[in-house]
């Protein structure tokens, strides 16, 4: 498929929450949703959105091999068993559906080169799937329940995300849980005033591969998911 300039437009798969008992118009059922803020930010940098709703992890792989890209979003936290922890009691319930397709995706992603892009808990799945731990409570990250905030993100100098935003910048966020212990291979190549890691790469992967802490969906700045997009031409 091709833009209005006949450049073609790559095809971005974008993981999907699953929800019981979603509500639109008289119905009440359970849905596949993505807020659109995903496939909007994806449209704008030059793709093509389509939704990857969680299915059975023996898929992932030819659900993956039909993409150009791939986002995993952000949701709920990771179950904390996934990295051998206790679970904190202010961590989330669990996800085992969507941890499963996630990680399967993420795996994929990474056998096959194709360019991925984490985002909030997909970072943080990311880091997870190879060997990484997470912080599962901290505070300042998200102030008010359901109002996204905003904090400075300084790049590294250097890194490729330097290299797509090469300025601090204010981003949207609102997560409770980041990295601790990186995951094989991973680099912190953002952070926040607080030393938190607010991006990772994988310099060693046989493609693109970003992980962004915070909600790039909720702003106006393409750069991240552009370098995902260009990444997958």
């Amino acid at each position: 498929m091709e833009d209005g300039q006949g450049a073609r437009r790559p095809l971005i798969g974008v993981s999907t929450y699953l929800e019981a008992g979603a509500r639109w118009g008289v119905w009440e059922l359970d849905a596949a949703l993505l807020p659109a803020g995903y496939p909007r930010l994806v449209q704008r940098a030059g793709g093509l959105a389509v939704m990857l709703p969680p299915d059975a992890p023996e898929h992932a792989a030819a659900a993956v091999a039909r993409l150009d890209g791939l986002v995993v979003a952000g949701g709920p936290d990771v179950d904390p068993a996934r990295y051998g922890a206790p679970r904190d009691p202010r961590t989330g319930p669990p996800a085992p559906e969507r941890d499963a397709w996630e990680l399967a995706l993420i795996e994929a992603a990474l056998a096959s080169g194709t360019p991925l892009l984490g985002i909030c808990r997909g970072m943080q799945l990311l880091n997870v799937a190879l060997g990484g731990t997470l912080v599962q409570h901290l505070d300042g990250h998200a102030e008010v329940v359901g109002v996204f905030g905003r904090h400075p993100v300084t790049p590294v100098a250097g890194s490729g995300y330097a290299a797509l935003v090469p300025e601090e910048t204010s981003v949207p966020s609102f997560h409770h849980q980041a990295v601790e212990r990186l995951g094989a291979g991973l680099v912190a190549t953002a952070y926040a005033v607080d030393g938190t890691v607010e991006a990772v790469e994988l310099p060693s992967a046989k493609g693109w591969v970003l992980g962004v802490q915070w909600h790039p969906e909720m702003g106006e700045d393409v750069r991240v998911m552009r370098g995902l997009v260009e990444a997958a031409r």
